[in-house]
């Protein structure tokens, strides 16, 4: 008989369209397995927890599917070690990471197992190194990786394997005991009102999405006040649906005549991007991804940051982003550079004060798409928005939300009769802030036109020192 196969889980909680899986369950039995390793442990409040039901309801799918899934805690390397010892298996499979902390652990894992340690594809479209320049290099602008990656064939959607169980189960940790939750304290039962988890919950928003919305995508995806968007971003993140699932629905749209479809698969591509990006130059998660950059004189975590982190800038439209992130873990992207260009630009506050705090609150935080994103915004990323594009919160509200309807569903103090949208961010904030939903509203922070009168004499002083 075969000795069994252990898949470690990492950030892709599904059973389709899984290929390390499928090449794990081909022959014999499968041991599912997920680590609390130190590198997962220092996960934010917000995706720590998204983290956790996650791992509750894809336990659930297991069981369904005749199998379990196996808890433990420790170092990678030795948790894995132990348990090819205990179960006899042949090999270890995992679906491969591209953030520099992952790859780190991986290709120690990879090495220490001694050639019973498999990777495979599944995180993303295209795998970082397969997409080359005509002069062999990678790509640091989207537009042409767009046009050299849509008419790849990415293969076809696969089925969930079977999942053949082993004779003996190994010893499994509670998920309770890991206390996943904790560090959100009472924002957790906040934020699980909004959540969609699981594959299940995936693969039928998908659905909704592409007969619903997709047609409208392109124009409409913008919109704040309109639930215009697939919503999938914190399944993404942690692989309940794949993005080949997502490319395959697209296309299909798009054969169907459903003219935004093009640009949701163009979405879906930009997060291959930001994959890309974070393996071929692992230092845009913590340093200015474009050197010239390096001396520019934001500051650092000064007193004005906790105005913007309690969505209490006096700038509406800023202040229901935040908001919006307190009560449901997720913000509207359009929402999300607003907070950041008025953080970057208007406060003159480094990049990497909101990239952290965003780490913390998101229970969709990626890698990839956040670091990415929030240098992107400040100007000194990759394929960058010019640092004179600096967005002015009231130009943007009429514009994204000409009849206020997403700031007054988010703060409170903007209506005689707040809905509870607007009321949860009470009860999801910490305690410590003491803030009430019958406070007056601030006064704006800054002067908006002085904001960025003051944000283009920096760049303008900093490239004549660099020259």
């Amino acid at each position: 008989m075969t000795r069994p196969k252990i898949f470690w889980f990492r950030r892709d909680l599904r059973l389709d369209d899984h290929p390390g899986l499928v090449a794990a369950a081909a022959n014999g039995a499968v041991i599912p397995v997920f680590i609390l390793d130190p590198e997962t442990k220092r996960l934010g409040a917000a995706p720590k927890w998204r983290l956790g039901v996650g791992l509750e309801v894809f336990a659930q799918a297991l069981e369904a599917a005749g199998s379990r899934l196996t808890l433990r805690q420790g170092d990678a390397l030795e948790v894995l070690r132990t348990l090819v010892t205990e179960t006899g298996a042949e090999a270890v499979h995992w679906s491969r990471c591209y953030d520099p902390t992952s790859v780190t652990r991986d290709k120690r894992v990879k090495t220490g197992l001694d050639g019973i340690g498999h990777s495979h594809p599944g995180h993303v479209l295209f795998e970082p190194w397969t997409v080359e320049t005509g002069q062999g290099g990678f790509y640091r602008v989207y537009t042409p990786f767009w046009k050299a990656v849509r008419d790849r064939d990415v293969g076809p959607v696969l089925a969930a394997p079977e999942l053949a169980a082993p004779k003996v189960w190994p010893e499994s940790d509670s998920l309770a005991d890991w206390h996943l939750q904790a560090d959100m304290q009472r924002g957790a039962a906040v934020v699980g009102g909004y959540a969609q988890v699981g594959s299940a919950a995936a693969l039928a928003q998908l659905h909704d999405f592409m007969a619903d919305r997709v047609a409208g995508y392109k124009t409409d995806r913008d919109r704040l006040d309109l639930a215009a968007t697939s919503g999938l971003s914190e399944n993404l993140a942690l692989g309940e649906i794949s993005a080949r699932q997502c490319w395959a629905a697209g296309w299909h749209a798009l054969h169907a005549g459903k003219p935004g479809a093009e640009h949701f698969l163009k979405e879906v591509v930009w997060r291959d991007f930001a994959y890309h990006l974070v393996f071929h130059t692992p230092h845009i998660v913590e340093r200015n991804w474009r050197e010239d950059w390096d001396g520019f004189p934001w500051r650092g975590d000064n007193p004005d940051v906790l105005a913007w982190k309690q969505g209490r800038t006096g700038e509406p439209l800023v202040d229901a982003a935040m908001r919006e992130m307190y009560v449901t873990g997720r913000m509207h992207n359009r929402a999300r550079m607003l907070v950041a260009s008025y953080l970057t630009k208007h406060l003159m506050t480094d990049w990497r004060v909101g990239m952290r705090w965003f780490e913390d609150c998101l229970i969709d935080w990626d890698p990839a798409s956040n670091a990415m994103g929030w240098q992107w915004t400040a100007g000194c990323g990759p394929d960058a928005s010019p640092y004179f594009r600096i967005f002015n919160p009231a130009t943007q509200a009429e514009k994204f939300d000409p009849h206020e309807t997403y700031r007054r569903r988010w703060v409170a103090e903007l209506s005689s009769a707040p809905g509870p949208d607007a009321l949860a961010y009470f009860d999801a904030i910490p305690k410590s802030w003491n803030l009430m939903p019958d406070a007056p509203y601030p006064d704006p922070m800054i002067d908006l036109k002085a904001g960025r009168e003051a944000a283009l004499a920096a760049y303008s002083a900093h490239k004549e020192d660099a020259a």
